[in-house]
């Protein structure tokens, strides 16, 4: 049995003016392209399905890879009434009316159960998920939730430990083409040369439903003649021609969701990993995809802090100055600053010493109890301040040789040195390192002076 709460109130296309992606979309398993990872034999939720396990779920992954598709077959697989809720749509009063539909079922069914599917699941907030969790709990519904987001973050802790997580991934280039070749033959298509067609497939991005729709716009300007015949117009079914027909291509790139995470940490891992040319892949791929040039900038300087740092101290610079670049040109102009800038921190020695003192420093501090600071580094503006001895004794570093004050303690009296920072061997900190060995050794002869003068 299936039903959906949006269809029952007459939001369902009328019979035979369906979108081409809805009358092809599978029927049973078997029909299924795409996800072997999950649905061919052995895999456990193909197992699940063919023995008819009910459980609930979650099932994550872009557009158009069948999450829809899928709960619904699972709703047959499991012999359940399939109820499905749009959580854009819909709110806490379908949740009720789920679960009074589920209760009368119950009573006219006894042993059958009711799925309960959830589209974009993670579009309800957290009291709404919460109001799913007792009955889930009790046996009266299995809950099906779709995503296109990250359920670690979007989904209730406690409705995601209730719940299977099975990731779908985007179609591969194969699944494309058995999909466009069965659309054919359920609408009239022109012949498309090679590349034309690889140049679809590259459209539909890993996206069936994209892919179906592409086509049926295709379908319908090539019967209306006109709209894609002039004597101007490139040959039918060539590149020229289906780039004329598609318009600009925008690829599929959630600027505020899992994808848009994924790439910059890709980015800044290929950064990191000296790579320059998958560094150019990447910043390529975000600025096609629309993300800011700012937040790009932004996150250039932070590797230029946290994975160079003094091993090439030119790094910060070079990236302020293309963000300001950006800021001041534009694009496109300002983005081959940007270029400039990546390719800069990618072949550039890497440290991330800074970057651990500087977190090791912070963890001690939070661990640590709050110290006076020694009389001696305090400030005395005023004569109360000098009368009760701030700044005496304080050794003033450009009046020493080397301009350093060998033998000082610049932490609190209590408090032994820290060695929070500790350079690599790798570009500009070789030689701070040696600086630093070299202050060292001058601190350890003023401390052995002074244990000797004063006789211990």
């Amino acid at each position: 049995m299936s039903e959906s709460l949006f269809e029952s109130e007459g939001l369902k296309a009328p019979k035979g003016t369906e979108p081409l992606a809805e009358r092809l979309r599978p029927k049973t398993l078997e029909d299924v392209i795409g996800q072997t990872h999950l649905l061919a034999p052995g895999r456990s939720l193909r197992v699940a399905l063919d023995k008819g396990l009910v459980h609930s779920c979650i099932l994550w992954g872009p557009p158009g890879v069948g999450k829809t598709t899928l709960a619904r077959l699972m709703g047959k697989c499991f012999d359940a009434q399939f109820l499905m809720i749009s959580a854009v749509l819909g709110g806490v009063k379908e949740i009720r009316e789920a679960v009074d539909l589920a209760r009368a079922h119950q009573l006219t069914h006894p042993g059958q159960r009711t799925v309960v599917f959830v589209d974009e699941v993670h579009r309800f907030n957290k009291s709404q998920q919460d109001a799913f969790l007792p009955h889930v709990e009790s046996g009266l519904l299995t809950f099906i939730g779709a995503t296109t987001e990250n359920p670690s973050f979007e989904v209730n802790s406690a409705l995601l430990s209730r719940a299977q997580v099975y990731v779908l991934e985007p179609l591969n280039e194969l699944d494309l083409k058995r999909l466009f070749e069965k659309a054919t033959l359920e609408v009239p298509m022109p012949a498309l040369q090679e590349d034309a067609l690889n140049r679809l497939l590259s459209y539909a991005d890993g996206d069936a439903r994209r892919l179906l729709n592409t086509v049926e716009m295709i379908s319908n300007l090539n019967e209306q003649g006109g709209a894609l015949r002039s004597e101007s117009s490139p040959q039918i079914g060539s590149l020229a021609w289906l780039e004329h027909t598609l318009g600009e291509q925008m690829r599929r790139h959630d600027k505020g969701g899992e994808q848009f995470y994924d790439t910059i940490s890709a980015l800044h891992k290929s950064v990191r990993g000296s790579d320059p040319n998958a560094a150019l892949y990447w910043f390529a791929r975000m600025l096609d995809g629309g993300v800011s040039a700012q937040y790009i900038s932004r996150r250039l300087v932070r590797m230029a802090s946290e994975d160079i740092g003094l091993a090439d101290p030119r790094a910060l610079g070079l990236a302020l100055d293309a963000a300001q670049a950006m800021e001041r040109l534009g694009s496109p102009e300002g983005e081959l600053a940007l270029a400039q800038c990546v390719v800069y921190l990618s072949v550039a020695p890497k440290s991330n010493a800074v970057y651990q003192a500087f977190n090791e420093a912070k963890r001690f501090v939070k661990q640590d109890q709050t110290r006076g600071v020694p009389l001696r580094l305090r400030n005395a503006p005023t004569q109360l301040m000098k009368n009760l001895k701030y700044g005496q004794a304080y050794r003033y570093a450009h009046d020493e040789p080397e301009a350093f004050a060998a033998g000082e303690h610049y932490f609190p009296d209590d408090l032994p040195s820290q060695h929070f920072y500790q350079p690599v061997g790798r570009g500009m900190e070789i030689k701070i390192a040696e600086k630093l060995a070299h202050l060292e050794a001058l601190n350890a002869q003023a401390r052995s002076r002074t244990k000797e003068g004063s006789g211990q």
